[in-house]
């Protein structure tokens, strides 16, 4: 019997380690080709040789030509693209008058531009057969105001605008590729546990996580195999956000 995405081709950005290593290892379980990208070389390729079909690329997101090899090279591969999952990020602590501004556009550039390049690389390649997908990774520090991560907060925001205009063009173009939007509230990665490790004690973030609890990195990626399957067919132009009810405050 297969997956539920059985037959289909995944490139998740970011993919190495966290998020985007769980996402790869639930759509390779049900069935999908992936093509892991990160700069993180030695993690990204074992996790390409433990998921059997799958290949490694090197890839900084905010690298445009880069974005064009990367897709030539899965459809080289593969043959096909059906799900991009724009899953590439990292934060740093700092608010509006401690940040630099070589960060902030840093920070941007990683989640917003690389987002961008990417809708931008893939949808003339992705198939337009009903199976294309795109899921841009955003975050709840794109939905309510956290003063500690100023580039961040407005990066995933633009994530969420970006994903709505994308998604509208697509539909205008009948392109049959959907396009959405996920914001994790805390969830247990090696980027989030660094990041609350950074925290002064009695932070509003150390608190929210006390409250809420922390989710794991297969939350997300559940639903990131929903929205890439058959399942997410009627699903388009969408926020979901899975964060136990941080945000309802």
């Amino acid at each position: 019997m297969g997956g539920r995405v059985e037959g289909r081709v995944a490139l998740i950005t970011g993919g190495a380690s966290g998020l985007g290593a769980e996402d790869a290892r639930v759509l390779s379980r049900e069935g999908a080709k992936v093509v892991i990208t990160d700069i993180n070389e030695e993690a990204g390729q074992q996790l390409a040789e433990e998921l059997g079909e799958a290949i490694y690329l090197h890839h900084d997101v905010r690298d445009e030509a880069r974005w064009a090899e990367v897709v030539k090279a899965t459809i080289d591969r593969f043959g096909r693209l059906d799900t991009l999952v724009n899953n590439a990020g990292l934060v740093k602590f700092g608010t509006v008058e401690e940040q630099s501004p070589a960060d902030f556009r840093f920070l941007v550039d990683v989640m917003l531009t690389g987002t961008y390049l990417g809708c931008q690389a893939a949808i003339p390649h992705m198939s337009k057969d009903g199976s294309g997908s795109i899921i841009n990774i955003s975050s709840i520090g794109g939905l309510v105001g956290m003063s500690a991560i100023p580039a961040y907060s407005a990066a995933k925001a633009g994530v969420i605008g970006l994903t709505r205009s994308v998604a509208v063009h697509c539909k205008e173009q009948k392109y049959r590729i959907r396009v959405n939007a996920v914001a994790p509230g805390s969830i247990v990665t090696p980027m989030t546990a660094q990041a609350l490790a950074e925290l002064p004690e009695g932070s509003a973030g150390l608190e929210h996580q006390a409250a809420y609890g922390m989710g794991q990195p297969s939350d997300i990626a559940n639903m990131i195999l929903y929205l890439a399957s058959d399942e997410g067919r009627h699903i388009n132009g969408t926020t979901i956000t899975i964060d136990n009810g941080e945000t309802m405050e």
